[in-house]
């Protein structure tokens, strides 16, 4: 039964796999694993059932026809009484599993296989065999895998001879003549130990190349050592195995015991004086005490090449003699990069999304919002903070399976606000927002289809088309009337620079959207329903999927739902992630996939890394630990092509899509000069679509991946330092900095962030990060690249290098400068000391004005509030040098930093010393001054009037009178 159970689980899951790659058009990829699987599992059986097979029969024709007497021969009797009856049976069982077993194995590693079979040149050679790249990273790990089965199947073999020699007397532990074993078993287990020798001598040729994958020396690969004593030590030793080999293929003449173990023994002995006792002695006595001189060599050897295989070999590094202090005029100069600075911090205006943007409790917003570029209603280019509104699950008192699978099955609409505006109150200022959406955003997109179908939240399936689904409540819009919009925004520049008079969609929700779907199709009370009509998921319009679905979730409501027909659809594998591991087994999917409303659709983009652990000299590190920071635990990180998540190698070679509402997937080539993937499109022909194919709509959204950069900040933490000598070293090294706004000791996440890059025309959206020096605070350098794909810069590594004689406040040091100010503390103290939660939004640093400027929101959440509460930013500080201030704007904070808080940035002065007055602004002060004498008395007569109203109230007719005469006044006056 419990067999049966398991064959039937096992067809489950297996038929619903083809369906679902059908479903997405992908059923290339799972023919090309299956069958690749398939020959390996019988490619290896065959041969292990073969060796070992042979080995068992042989070993049987060759028992002896007499067999001395004797007590052990008398206790192997009743062995072989109970064996012989039934060796067939015991023969064909042993064969039989261990194909099994050996074929199991080999169908886990059809990587390797297609890898070997699909190899691409890289172009660059090794500097110690100048042997290509592509040798060591395709051809040398399946070589090495291949070589460990044969190994597996002749030592089977091995024993299996030497069990079936002992059973029927070919062997025998006792004997009165001397003789252990037969002349044919002698000549049997010499020939299977010969064979066993020789394979050490290709695996000794192999690991020579091997030794570029060294740890032995002071970085990664081949060191001194390595190369002048273990690899020739292991040519000796390959020589020397053959000479082994050869002498175990004799003893079929010998036939005795003498030439066996005296080949053996020549085979350890050489092992361990050539093999271990002499690459010791060099290392000891030679290396060790002249080590930087010997290793430098190779220390470059690993620097270049880890800088190769991690693409920050053409990273751009400026020396940055960053100022502490600015003038007026170059404070001025830099007045118009102040808009442009992202306050809302993407951790933690995602609470104020939930509580103003989620509309009902089963609608969720990620802990963690994304950061994309937008045009506003003017045409410009905004950073914007955005989200799905998805769907956790029906609410909790009707959480059941109907409701859960069948009727509340998807989320609905973008949310989106603008990064640097931030409304009176401190709220975000929205630029999508409400159901149905409306906003900017769909004024510029256009109408699109809003429902969220795949995505991040909700059941692990969903089944359409069965019941109507609940699409989303008809008030949502009445209850979202408060919200922060940018035509609610305040007109100060360092919160709105972009004033825009769009109406935002108006009454009739012109964002609604539009597609497959797209109108809810009735509606009862407060609510509107829906019913599928994308083409997404595999149809249940039989009865046999219907079971097989059944099986796979365990659940008897999918074949016994009345409601259930040849109309439904059920969808599955509903992560962004998901789907593109599916599809593409041989990537690794980058963490953040984000949202986009692309040609009418919401599209999550997800950015996948062809990596590699077999890249010549560069040094390894673990996937998962480098991505990891504040924003990620790496729990979440899908695991990509390689075991343990080691690599030394990692390109973004491909772009992907997942349409949230048909849940349709896009590989997109974006590296079209990767090795790597060039291979893996030699396996998978049909499933990477050229990068001329992406819409244009879609390469606006694209952006420099997250994950990509963390791994090559961690790597660039040493090796900025390219001269060996220096690396040796080690002075030089930097550290990621923790977060400085987090309790964790994770470090501090990269930002995206509109920038000013020193040596650059223009602003450009950046992915940005800093470094400190080991066991120091101070600032080392900072790191940015453009992250603009219409740039011709995109990708392109920047460091600001800042000299080591000045010291310049690194985040930790900036923000132990914000908490201990008198000036911040004066303002935060009375916040502290309320019920007032105090949270410290992203601490972004940014060049400005020859320097460094830190900026950090400060958000206040009212205490005791609940979950009804959220956080409204209302102070920003700013640090620059050694100085730090706070103030209500940015604006006011510069101010407050570079002025004392004695009035707003100056204007640009003209290059004689005075500031520039156009003639019309000179009319305008005049203007200003005779307003001013009007204004004096409107407020003249108010007073007269206020001062009449209180005397009045006493019943003096004279007070009446004068209050007449001053109302009369004040009439004038506002007639004026």
């Amino acid at each position: 039964m419990v067999v049966i159970i398991a064959v039937l689980v096992f067809a489950a899951n297996f038929w619903t796999d083809f369906l679902w790659f059908q479903s997405v058009d992908y059923t290339s990829v799972f023919l090309t694993e299956l069958w690749t699987r398939v020959l390996l599992f019988a490619a290896a059986g065959l041969v292990m059932a073969v060796v070992v097979g042979a080995s068992i029969y042989f070993a049987y024709r060759a028992r002896p026809a007499m067999r001395p007497a004797s007590l052990e021969q008398q206790g192997l009797d009743r062995y072989r009484q109970s064996i012989d009856p039934h060796r067939k049976l015991f023969y064909w069982i042993t064969v039989v599993a261990l194909a099994v077993l050996a074929g199991a194995a080999a169908s886990g590693d059809w990587q390797a296989f297609l890898q070997f079979m699909n190899a691409t040149s890289f172009g660059v050679a090794d500097p110690e065999f100048d042997m290509d790249i592509g040798f060591f990273a395709f051809t040398l790990p399946f070589l090495g895998t291949l070589l460990g089965y044969v190994y597996a199947a002749v030592i089977l073999a091995f024993i299996a001879a030497v069990v079936v020699h002992y059973l029927y007397g070919g062997v025998r532990l006792q004997n009165d003549t001397g003789q252990r074993a037969t002349p044919s078993a002698r000549v049997h287990l010499s020939v299977l130990l010969g064979i066993f020798v020789l394979l050490r001598a290709v695996s000794y040729w192999l690991d020579r190349y091997g030794l570029l994958f060294s740890d032995r020396g002071y970085t990664f690969g081949a060191a001194y050592t390595d190369v002048n004593a273990v690899k020739t030590a292991l040519t000796i030793l390959t020589v020397i195995s053959v000479i082994c080999a050869v002498l175990f293929f004799a003893n079929i003449y010998f036939k005795n015991t003498m030439v066996p173990m005296a080949s053996l023994g020549l085979l350890l002995l050489s092992a361990v004086i050539v093999g271990v006792a002499y690459p010791e002695i060099v290392q000891r006595f030679q290396v060790d005490p002249n080590e930087q001189r010997l290793e430098s060599e190779y220390i470059q050897r690993n620097i270049d090449h880890t800088r190769e295989a991690y693409d920050i070999a053409d990273s751009e590094v400026q020396t940055y003699d960053a100022t502490t202090e600015l003038t007026p005029q170059e404070l001025a100069d830099e007045a118009d990069t102040i808009p442009s600075v992202r306050l809302a911090d993407p951790a933690v205006v995602s609470q104020t999304f939930q509580q103003m943007q989620q509309v009902r409790g089963f609608y969720q917003f990620p802990d963690v919002l994304e950061v994309d570029r937008y045009e506003d209603s003017d045409g410009n280019l905004t950073d914007s903070i955005v989200a799905v509104r998805e769907l956790e699950g029906p609410p909790d008192d009707q959480d059941n399976w109907l409701n859960r699978h069948l009727i509340y099955t998807h989320g609905y609409g973008m949310v989106a606000a603008a990064g640097n505006a931030i409304d009176d109150e401190g709220r975000p200022v929205f630029t999508e927002y409400n159901i149905p959406p409306r906003g900017e955003l769909s004024e510029v997109t256009g109408d699109y289809e809003p429902r969220i179908y795949y995505g991040n939240e909700g059941a692990d399936y969903v089944i359409v088309g069965a019941e109507e689904e609940y699409d989303y409540p008809l008030d949502a819009e009445e209850e979202s009337e408060d919200v922060p919009t940018p035509e609610d925004a305040v007109e100060d520049e360092s919160r709105a620079p972009n004033e825009s008079d769009a109406e935002g969609g108006g009454e009739d929700g012109s964002g609604e959207g539009g597609g497959e779907g797209a109108d809810a199709e009735g509606q009862d009370g407060s609510q509107a329903y829906t019913s599928y009509d994308g083409q997404g998921g595999v149809p249940l319009d039989s009865f046999f999927d219907r079971i097989l679905y059944a099986i796979k979730y365990q659940e008897t409501s999918v074949l016994l739902n009345s409601a259930i027909d040849s109309n439904s659809r059920i969808l599955y594998e509903r992560t962004p992630e998901e789907r593109i591991q599916k599809v593409a087994p041989f990537l690794t999917t980058d963490s953040r996939p984000y949202p986009a409303v692309v040609d009418g659709r919401v599209q999550w983009i997800v950015d996948a890394y062809t990596t590699s652990n077999n890249y010549p000299y560069a040094n390894r590190l673990d996937f998962n630990q480098a991505v990891t920071d504040t924003f990620t635990d790496g729990s979440a990180q899908q695991v990509g092509a390689l075991p343990g998540n080691e690599v030394n190698y990692i390109r973004n070679s491909v772009k992907a899509t997942v349409d949230a509402y048909d849940g349709s997937v896009q590989l997109y080539q974006w590296d079209e000069e990767d090795p790597v993937l060039e291979t893996w499109m030699g396996a998978f022909p049909e499933a990477i679509t050229p990068r001329d194919e992406m819409s244009e709509e879609l390469v606006d959204h694209l952006r420099y991946p997250d994950d990509l950069f963390k791994v090559q900040r961690e790597i660039m933490r040493e090796y900025h330092v390219t001269d060996p000598d220096a690396y040796y070293g080690g002075q030089d090294f930097w550290e990621v900095p923790t977060d400085p706004t987090n309790e964790t000791d994770e470090a501090e996440p990269p930002y995206r962030q509109t920038i000013n890059f020193p040596g650059s025309e223009e602003a450009s959206f950046s992915l940005t990060s800093t470094f400190v020096p080991r066991n120091r605070e101070n600032l080392s350098a900072f790191m940015a690249v453009s992250s603009d794909p219409r740039s011709d810069d995109y990708g392109q590594l920047q460091l600001l290098e800042l000299p080591r004689s000045t010291v310049i406040f690194g985040p930790g040091q900036v923000q132990n400068a914000f908490d201990s100010d008198a000036d911040v503390r004066e303002v935060l103290l009375p916040l502290e000391q309320s019920n007032a939660e105090v949270t410290r939004g992203n601490l972004l640093t940014l060049p400005f004005g020859g320097g460094l400027l830190y900026v950090e929101p400060l958000y206040v959440q009212a205490g005791g509030g609940g979950a009804a509460s959220f956080p409204l930013l209302q102070q920003v500080m700013v640090g620059f040098g050694e100085e730090v201030a706070i103030g209500g704007t940015l604006q006011e904070a510069l101010n407050n930093l570079f002025e004392g808080g004695e009035g707003p940035l100056p204007e640009p002065e003209s290059p004689g010393g005075t500031t520039e007055e156009d003639p019309s602004e000179a009319d305008a002060g005049d203007q200003d001054q005779d307003t001013g004498d009007a204004d004096q008395d409107l407020v003249d007569s108010l007073n007269e009037a206020v001062e009449a109203w209180e005397e009045s109230q006493e019943s003096s007719d004279e007070a009446n009178e004068r209050l007449r005469e001053a109302l009369e006044d004040l009439e004038e006056q506002m007639g004026e």
